[in-house]
């Protein structure tokens, strides 16, 4: 059941670098859009509304998808490490996970399989790998 726990831990630290790559990503994409609109409201006034919203709508994506991503990081740091709480924290990670189809979806039930099976408790309890 070790293997399972160091497998789990890598994923959920892949998904979220993936998320909080995707979220840096978004803010450089709304960034630079931001940045050609508020050039274009300079000489039109009337289109000045546009840049604001712009980077209020992509910065809100942006910081809502690190705010997703950091606690998969953690919690896979944690399960390598075979640290009590991270078995908790990735159950509640991969609840989380099920809301995001169909790659999200698969994580989340490998992980609740994972963490809820006989032998992954006592390796959790050792505070090593069984």
């Amino acid at each position: 059941m070790g293997q399972h726990i160091r497998i789990l831990g890598v994923l959920n630290i892949v998904w979220g670098a993936f998320g909080a790559f995707g979220g840096l990503v978004i803010l450089l994409v709304f960034g630079g859009a931001f940045g050609v609109l508020n050039a274009v409201a300079f000489h039109q006034p009337e289109a000045a509304v546009v840049p604001p919203i712009l980077a209020i709508i992509g910065g809100a994506i942006s910081i809502f998808l690190l705010l997703v991503s950091v606690p998969s990081i953690i919690a896979g740091i944690g399960l390598l490490y075979f640290k009590p709480w991270a078995r908790i924290m990735t159950i509640i990670v991969s609840v989380l996970h099920l809301m995001n189809i169909p790659i999200g979806t698969a994580l989340g039930i490998y992980g609740l399989w994972v963490l809820f099976s006989p032998g992954s408790q006592s390796s959790f309890a050792a505070g090593q790998s069984a």
